[in-house]
């Protein structure tokens, strides 16, 4: 094999295996997130509440945002932006999605979490972001989020900041919805 095969060859070998690395960044990280917790990745299925006494000896302040994402005509509203609550107890909130194009839209609500280290003492009962949503032309869907912060909660966390960002969804990639009484009772 002369010189130029064999660097022509260890090229494409370095250029595949880079490839191969590239592309299996993205599952890495959403791994590595899920597992430590940064980058304020959260868990995407319900969680069972923990039954313990509400610490009344503190607050904690948890700030609530909503963003649009590119590519979707929808608002996400929340009826309180900003709630105080003691680490125990179980909170309820209300948030409101608005469809404000001519046609209906498949979107989804993904949450972060700020800081990092409360993901691992949020316990989300019930939330809208399990689920892709389906709105019709000016459709409005009122659903709820239900979610704890544990006990355990760090003291020096003060202040928790739940993010959640509308992004567009495939019409081809869905999952089932319990909006969908019919697919259900297909399972």
């Amino acid at each position: 094999m002369s010189p130029v095969q064999r660097t022509v060859s260890r090229t494409l070998v370095v250029l595949v295996a880079m490839f191969g690395f590239a592309f299996a960044l993205v599952p890495l990280y959403d791994v590595f997130c899920r597992l430590t917790g940064l980058n304020g990745k959260v868990d995407t299925s319900a969680q069972a509440l923990m039954h313990e006494a509400v610490d009344d000896s503190r607050y904690v302040t948890v700030q609530l945002v909503t963003r649009s994402g590119s590519g979707l005509p929808w608002r996400l509203e929340v009826a309180q932006r900003q709630l105080r609550m003691h680490p125990g107890q179980v909170v309820e909130v209300d948030f409101t999605f608005v469809n404000q194009s001519e046609t209906p839209q498949w979107g989804r609500a993904v949450p972060s979490v700020s800081p990092s280290n409360a993901n691992r003492h949020l316990r989300k009962v019930s939330c809208f972001c399990f689920e892709e949503q389906r709105l019709a032309a000016g459709e409005r869907l009122e659903v709820p989020l239900v979610f704890q912060l544990t006990r355990d909660l760090p003291a020096e966390v003060h202040t928790v900041t739940l993010v959640y960002t509308l992004y567009p969804v495939e019409p081809g990639a869905l999952a089932l919805t319990p909006r969908d009484p019919d697919a259900l009772d297909a399972i």
